[in-house]
């Protein structure tokens, strides 16, 4: 996997971006002056991240693996130490699929209904692969989705989820937080 140089990250045009930037030459970005990216990040091949008018924000040390794709209309937040598995999509708004209006975005407004709200992924947060999470769901502090999960709503601090749409099936460790601060205070073994 090739990387942009810090010189091409620049020139792409985003409203903020860290230090220890790693994004593919591959990976694929649209409003760019909406997103936000701190350090430590790395974006894998054909990644897509497209902004609407409630922006993206990417914090520290997240990685966003290869074919994964944010867009949407409202928000979309990845905290600190969050990671997305191949294949995530997150959508921070969609159309209505139940008949009453039309959809797409080739179609007058007026004839569609879209429904959005923001998605957050708090710190710690990893999603499994091929996982779709939906306007509106909010993944506390170090939640895990198991692979091909749906995410609709919000899910529980510190807890495992799987299926469609993704349930709890479990609790997920906090000893990350000690490593966290190892990490942190430069404490870590290598």
């Amino acid at each position: 996997m090739a990387f942009l140089t810090d010189s091409q990250v620049k020139d792409l045009g985003f409203a903020s971006v860290g230090h220890d930037v790693q994004i593919s030459e591959r990976a694929v970005f649209y409003n760019c002056s909406k997103i936000v990216i701190g350090s430590h990040v790395r974006i894998d091949d054909f990644v897509v991240i497209s902004a609407g008018e409630g922006g993206i924000h990417i914090g520290n040390y997240v990685h966003i693996a290869i074919f994964c794709s944010l867009m949407g209309a409202d928000q979309i937040t990845l905290a600190d130490y969050s990671g997305l598995s191949s294949r995530v999509s997150i959508y921070s708004s969609n159309d209505d699929y139940t008949g009453q209006f039309m959809t797409n975005p080739t179609v007058p407004i007026a004839l569609r209904r879209v429904r959005q709200a923001p998605v957050a992924l708090k710190k710690h947060v990893i999603v499994g692969s091929g996982s779709v999470i939906l306007p509106g769901a909010v993944l506390e502090e170090g939640v895990a989705i198991g692979a091909l999960s749906l995410v609709k709503e919000r899910c529980e601090k510190f807890a495992i989820y799987a299926g469609q749409p993704a349930k709890r099936i479990g609790t997920r460790l906090d000893s990350l937080l000690t490593l966290q601060h190892q990490l942190e205070a430069g404490t870590q073994k290598n």
